[in-house]
């Protein structure tokens, strides 16, 4: 059986039934990081892949083939309330010219403080408002010095999309 792209054998779908027998009280998240533990299931940079884990036994239990313990939290559909705070208000507008920037760099945002902060400036001034963004990502603030100057976002592209799978004559296999 094949979902969110790993090939699952009868023996590893044996495991992961066990492990929802096994821990019946435990939360679908725990339930995701215990089978990709078993299965050595990593993305590139040896983290478990839980969310695809999460995804695939989502699908598991809709087409009946494991019984999932009920949902803990109620699904956002990527919309959450971001708070607002001073540290994103408005500043007086920059006139530098590059010749006048000595240290315009990249800084990458991980989870934690510089991920609220980035998510708080994407919900004040980016025209859609903030939404997660989808599947395997990494964020970015332009800085100089330690001013910052804008924001980069990077997300995986759609596993499949009709309108162009159509152009290109992709079909799923069944």
């Amino acid at each position: 059986m094949r979902y969110c792209g790993r090939e699952f054998s009868q023996a590893e779908m044996e495991i992961i039934r066990g492990l929802v027998h096994d821990f019946p009280g435990k939360s679908r998240f725990f339930l995701s990081k215990e089978v990709c533990k078993k299965l050595d299931w990593r993305k590139p940079d040896v983290g478990l892949k839980d969310m695809s884990c999460r995804v695939a036994m989502l699908k598991m239990h809709r087409t009946k083939l494991i019984d999932l313990p009920v949902a803990k939290q109620k699904y956002h559909q990527g919309r959450y309330k971001i708070g607002r705070s001073e540290n994103t208000d408005p500043e007086p507008q920059l006139a530098l010219s590059i010749e006048n920037i000595s240290d315009l760099h990249l800084e990458t945002v991980y989870p934690g403080n510089s991920s609220r902060l980035w998510n708080e400036y994407i919900d004040r001034y980016h025209y859609l408002g903030y939404t997660a963004l989808p599947g395997a990502q990494i964020r970015y603030f332009l800085k100089n010095c330690d001013k910052i100057l804008g924001l980069l976002g990077f997300c995986a592209a759609a596993w499949k999309t009709l309108p162009r799978d159509r152009w290109i004559g992709w079909a799923a296999k069944e």
